[in-house]
């Protein structure tokens, strides 16, 4: 193993990160134990296993490193091995419990450890004893959520999955070479300039767009007290299907407009109101190409958009959706308000450090929540011969707001993985039950 810079994205994500604010990305897995013991054994197979990953032994140092476009110093990050790696500082069992979301809260709201490779595995054994969970970590800077589920697949039972492939290693760079070079590369810089200054306009311009007429709640934004919940529903995806054959659009256009209607019952229910709510919600697009070259980095874009909650009827929200979604897809990841993402690699590395305080600061100013999906293997998935039951994908919470909702399809059910600051949404329960409801809802519409 050898170390690498950390891709911009990374970085940025490195450096936007806050004790009240920590940057991972989690997944909550419940399996169907097959002995009383299982998850003790699950933690012990976890450890063994990781310390085959190389993906796993990597952490992040800061380093200042010369700039490979223009001779200038700048402080950046590597993601390099570590030699001496244990495991099971990483893996931990915890005692017994009856709600797995209850303490994946506690656990959401440790940042990790920076001096040491940034993941953790908790091992949650059930207290009836027939299915324990596991919460799995990982700071957004070494993996996004492919990446992530690269990197837990591979301390599962195996299964048949194509590997990345290999990155071609680059010569040494002589420092004449460099010199000789420069020319190409200052046009190359001011070709990035011209880029980057294309997508800023873009993103200046279509973020003014969905500003108008937006308004969000106080129930989505709140000063970060640093704590966490989560919660979990799960949908039938047959009746998913039924939804989009009725209308049309695709089976994400269905998950967001549920999104929407959930947080318009749970707006009224809790007294806060839903008229004229159209909160922004940011929707993550991956750009990360089968068997890439660069596995490890961030390969994100998004689409920004307006969620129809102040809409009364369940089959206009969707509608308006599928409309929005459209819209985005026409103009592309890299022109709509999303595509801030993109920004990230032509900003120094000095600046993503000096300025990441300042960027996270600024997300609320952007979008009033994150909708996000992350795709599952369809295989089935097991640890120590038990069976993966059910997958809850968490996501990071921006400064800011309340709320992140996350979504993952797996074995013929839609999982929706919710995280919350608990104390600016202390009835998070609420909000699940409304998502079950308006999946209902929309059925019961369809078959009008």
């Amino acid at each position: 193993m050898t170390s690498d810079l950390l891709a911009p994205l990374d970085l940025a994500f490195w450096n936007i990160e806050s004790a009240e604010h920590p940057m991972h990305l989690a997944a909550l897995g419940v399996f169907t134990a097959n002995s009383p013991t299982a998850g003790a054994h699950a933690a012990e197979l976890l450890a063994t296993r990781a310390a085959a990953v190389p993906g796993l032994r990597m952490r992040i140092r800061d380093v200042w490193v010369p700039n490979v476009r223009l001779p200038l110093a700048f402080g950046g990050a590597t993601r390099e091995p570590v030699a001496d790696f244990e495991p099971f500082d990483h893996v931990r069992l915890h005692a017994p419990t009856a709600d797995f979301h209850t303490v994946a809260g506690r656990l959401m709201e440790r940042p990790l450890e920076r001096g040491r490779p940034p993941w953790e595995a908790h091992v949650l054994p059930g207290e009836d004893g027939t299915s324990f969970a596991v919460l799995f970590k990982f700071h957004h800077a070494l993996a996004d959520g492919l990446r992530a589920l690269t990197l837990a697949a591979a301390v599962m039972d195996p299964i048949d999955m194509p590997a990345p492939r290999a990155r071609p290693a680059e010569p040494p760079r002589g420092l004449l070479g460099e010199v000789r070079k420069l020319p190409d590369r200052v046009r190359g810089t001011f070709s990035d300039l011209g880029r980057a200054l294309d997508i800023g306009a873009s993103v200046a311009r279509t973020t003014l767009d969905a500003t108008l007429g937006a308004r969000s709640s106080a129930a989505l934004t709140s000063e970060a007290s640093g704590t966490r919940s989560t919660a979990g529903v799960l949908v039938d995806l047959d009746d998913v299907h039924r939804i989009r054959k009725t209308v049309g659009g695709t089976v994400n256009d269905v998950l967001i407009a549920v999104v929407a209607g959930a947080l318009r019952r749970w707006l009224d229910e809790r007294g806060d109101g839903s008229e004229g709510v159209a909160p922004r919600a940011l929707i993550p697009v991956s750009k990360r190409r089968p068997r890439t070259a660069h596995p490890q980095g961030n390969r994100l874009s998004g689409y920004l958009m307006k969620l129809p909650v102040d809409d009364p009827d369940p089959l206009r929200r969707l509608r308006t959706v599928r409309t929005a979604m459209d819209r985005n897809k026409d103009a592309g990841p890299n022109r709509g308000a999303g595509a801030v993402a993109l920004l990230a690699d032509h900003v120094l590395p000095l600046g993503h450090r000096l300025g990441g305080p300042l960027v996270s600061q600024a997300a609320r100013l952007w979008f009033d929540i994150l909708v996000t999906s992350v795709p599952l293997p369809s295989l089935g998935l097991r640890l120590g011969g038990c069976p993966l039951a059910e997958i809850y994908p968490l996501a990071p919470l921006a400064h800011g707001q309340s709320l992140a909702v996350a979504v993952s399809t797996y074995r013929g059910s839609v999982h929706y993985g919710l995280v919350a600051d608990a104390e600016a949404v202390p009835d998070l329960e609420r909000l699940s039950r409304a998502v079950t409801r308006e999946v209902r809802e929309l059925l019961a519409a369809c078959e009008v």
